[in-house]
């Protein structure tokens, strides 16, 4: 499995700090799921997230979606939203992700985001700015480890990489 390099979690922590956002971070074994991640960090109060690195079949355009960690996610229902057409929303390949955002499989990242040169668009779960979460938890380009900010700084760094979150309520819009 190919992880991101340390320098590219050493970029991401220099520009959280150039930023002025503090996080918390907690180093766990690697995982590859949110089944395997939530017993390493459950205990960690907030919003944990599942993401999933899209691509849309017809237009090649890239997708991350990052979803509350319980929420089960129809990619046709999600591709209809999207106005990309039921049936076109796929997961991209380790190799694209490694390419647009640094990191490999099972270390999908809104936190990478900085990395993309404009290729990718953020879906976020509304659920993370709305639930009242003290903090929002990320893999920092490793699955070996989950870092926590506050909602207002998440989004802080997510426009400072010059995107905007399409913000969806996965609750209702998907019934």
């Amino acid at each position: 499995m190919m992880a991101a390099a340390p320098q590219v979690r050493e970029e991401l922590e220099q520009r959280l700090r150039d930023l002025g956002i503090a996080t918390i971070t907690l180093e766990h074994p690697q995982v590859f799921t949110v089944e395997e991640m939530m017993p390493h960090v459950q205990h960690m109060k907030g919003g944990h997230s599942k993401n999933l690195f899209l691509k849309d079949k017809k237009k090649k355009g890239f997708w991350l979606v990052t979803v509350l960690h319980n929420r089960q996610i129809n990619l046709n229902d999600l591709a209809k939203k999207l106005g990309v057409g039921s049936g076109n929303l796929r997961f991209a390949d380790e190799n694209a992700m490694l390419e647009k955002l640094k990191v490999g499989q099972g270390c999908a990242t809104p936190l990478a985001l900085f990395c993309d040169q404009g290729d990718v668009k953020f879906v976020l779960d509304a659920g993370f700015l709305e639930g009242d979460h003290e903090k929002v938890y990320f893999h920092p380009m490793t699955n070996s480890a989950t870092m926590g900010l506050s909602p207002d700084d998440f989004l802080k760094f997510v426009r400072s990489t010059g995107h905007d979150p399409i913000v969806m309520h996965f609750d209702e819009d998907m019934k």
